[in-house]
């Protein structure tokens, strides 16, 4: 099947998105304007999970918010005045429905949901043990090796059996479980993955975006801190602080791409750094040209400080159709390359003749850069350079991100120099790490962390164990080859 989509292919995958609510009339019908307001999140999967006194109710689909969720007898299926809600796109596990979240169990003290922005990097090591004293799992998902924790803990109160569960787990994740002890959100102590608290009246909300707050009408009130766990019930809002204290390092690839430019990350308009990002850019890496083209949507924001910095026209000389999804089972390859220009065409009439520097957020394989420079040259571009508003992707992200193996990472196999051939831009640059650290307001210190870059720089904030674990095996495979 052709995607229509054929840049987006070429992008770092949204992790996923999260949305709760508590005491509100219809909940689920908020969890399900939230969700849409975080679709760029997740794309392959939607699910609510709502409670009532009668229990709890759960309604799972595949694709996107809209037309699952717009449909009002799905809505009255999920009663309650507390629901949470997932947008998914499958980081770890296939993207078959049993891993489709929130996932729900029926444990010894009642009914758990979850639903969990990020990536447990532990969790194939977690599931052996599990596996060894008899749990029996039910998905692919290293999210429901949060239940099975859960489940066996010795403790007896829930929130100590979560501490238990998550003081058990490494790597990255934002959490919202529906229990009967209340909606419960909790953020790793890093902070890699954002989570964010609103009110609306007397309810409560969690999302993984302001701009779901701003959906509904909430206002914004704070983010769940690095390591902070939020209990909110019929005794109102408490916040816990039980995991050992650490430097937060919030992923800085939200800010570069991840986020809804409408959203505040980290206390940081995300429009406002992109367009910073942008302005760094062309002060690090300026060229001569007649107009400035942002590779749509995201590379916009980048693009406009890029032109205000530069004094060089911005211009649309790529247009976007929002309105094709997929088509086309099995087309033929003349078919498939005509369905490229299905999303996104050349301005001929602006591009020809002109020096064009085109903007996009990221390289990962290159072949979206290679589409989109013949594009710019196809539509008669006179010189065609690249500026790419992040440094080399040239490490693969185990936090929640979709990340091509690092053998596929374009940056890790070339120089820019190379790149830029293999492109064929008449030149190539990317923002340097210190260069979008300043663009964010920050002072880099590689001795102090501020930030989880690990993409860019290797420096990942935790224990990777699953990959080390899977590492050793491979070693051992070869060495007994090998004999």
């Amino acid at each position: 099947m052709l995607t229509t989509n054929p840049f987006d292919d070429d992008k770092l995958r949204e992790e996923c998105g999260v949305f709760g609510i508590w005491n509100a009339d219809a909940a689920a019908s908020f969890v399900a304007l939230g969700l849409h307001a975080l679709q760029h999140r997740g794309q392959e999967a939607a699910g609510i999970s709502s409670m009532d006194a009668a229990g709890f109710h759960s309604h799972r689909a595949a694709g996107h918010v809209a037309g699952t969720f717009d449909k009002d007898e799905v809505i009255r299926a999920l009663p309650g005045r507390t629901a949470i809600g997932h947008v998914r796109y499958s980081t770890t596990g296939s993207s078959a429905m049993r891993n489709v979240q929130p996932l729900f169990a029926e444990l010894a003290d009642g009914g758990f949901a979850v639903a969990h922005n990020g990536n447990i990097s532990n969790a194939m090591k977690l599931r052996r043990t599990l596996n060894r004293r008899g749990s029996i799992f039910q998905s692919t998902s290293d999210t429901e090796v949060i239940i099975h924790l859960v489940a066996t803990s010795h403790h007896t109160q829930m929130l100590d059996r979560i501490v238990d569960a998550l003081n058990q787990v490494e790597g990255a994740y934002s959490l919202l479980m529906l229990t009967e002890a209340g909606l419960i959100a909790c953020r790793d102590p890093l902070g890699i993955r954002p989570l964010v608290m609103g009110r609306i009246g007397d309810s409560v909300i969690f999302a993984s975006e302001t701009v779901a707050l701003d959906v509904i009408g909430a206002h914004y009130e704070r983010d769940v801190g690095p390591g902070e766990m939020v209990l909110v019930n019929g005794d109102g809002v408490r916040s816990f602080r039980p995991f050992v204290s650490a430097s937060p390092r919030p992923c800085i690839f939200e800010h570069v791409y991840f986020s809804r430019p409408d959203s505040v990350v980290d206390g940081t308009s995300v429009y406002e750094s992109r367009k910073n990002i942008g302005a760094e850019l062309a002060r690090e890496s300026p060229v001569e040209a007649d107009i400035v083209v942002p590779v749509p949507d995201s590379g916009v924001p980048a693009a406009i400080g890029f032109s205000q910095a530069s004094g060089i026209p911005f211009e649309l000389g790529i247009i976007r159709s929002h309105y094709v999804g997929r088509t086309f089972i099995q087309p033929s390859q003349e078919v498939r390359h005509l369905g490229v220009k299905l999303k996104h065409n050349a301005n001929s009439a602006l591009i020809r003749g002109k020096k064009v520097v085109l903007i996009d957020d990221s390289i990962v394989r290159g072949t979206t850069s290679v589409k989109i420079v013949q594009m710019m040259r196809d539509a008669g571009a006179a010189e065609v350079h690249m500026r790419i508003a992040s440094p080399p992707t040239r490490h693969s992200c185990f936090y929640g991100v979709d990340t091509p193996e690092r053998a596929k990472l374009l940056a890790a196999q070339m120089d820019v120099a190379a790149m830029a051939k293999y492109i064929n831009a008449d030149s190539l640059a990317f923002i340097s790490i210190d260069g979008l650290y300043r663009a964010l307001g920050d002072s880099r210190n590689p001795a102090v962390p501020q930030r989880c870059d690990a993409c860019f720089t290797g420096d990942y904030p935790t224990r990777l164990t699953d990959l080390t674990d899977k590492e050793m095996a491979q070693s051992a495979l070869r060495v007994v080859a090998s004999r």
